[in-house]
């Protein structure tokens, strides 16, 4: 099974785990033989995008690079999030397999969130972003004053 169509460099002729010279051998699941093109409609590798790229599943990824959270210490440190929203961000993260929920048996229950191995490596990659963007907001804001002058003309005739 495949959802894509070409990509340059990779022999799509055999399985991804094949070609990557998997020793592993046939475990006859379909993921086996998946090879993600997140540009092809049907391929499940752009929900996960869109999961992790969102701006909640980033900053979640992000605040629990920094270690595990409660759920109320997340909350507070991903400012602006509801409740519902980080319940349920966290919850396709966690289904994504990048976030682990560890629940412990103590009353009240205490339960925290953390990044499985795979969660810290895209939370690595985001945060390498995270630093760009922020180390380039005088070039944005710049950009973005530029933009607004250019175009105040359009927003005044509407």
């Amino acid at each position: 099974m495949t959802y894509d169509q070409h990509e340059p460099g990779r022999d799509r002729s055999r399985p991804r785990a094949e070609a990557a010279g998997d020793a592993a051998g046939d475990t006859g699941d379909i993921t086996d033989e998946l090879v993600a093109d997140v540009f092809a409609r049907a391929c499940p590798s752009r929900r996960t995008l869109e999961n992790v790229t969102g701006k909640w599943g980033a900053l979640a990824l992000a605040a629990l690079a920094e270690g595990s959270h409660r759920f109320n210490a997340l909350r507070r440190r991903v400012d602006g999030v509801s409740e519902k929203m980080l319940a349920q961000t966290l919850h396709v993260l966690e289904r994504d397999g990048m976030v682990v929920r560890d629940v412990r048996a103590t009353i009240p229950p205490h339960v925290e969130y953390s990044l499985t191995p795979l969660g810290e490596r895209v939370a690595a990659r985001l945060l390498d972003l995270i630093r760009l963007v922020e180390e380039e907001m005088p070039a944005v804001l710049a950009a973005r004053a530029r933009y607004d002058r250019a175009h105040a003309a359009d927003r005044g005739a509407g």
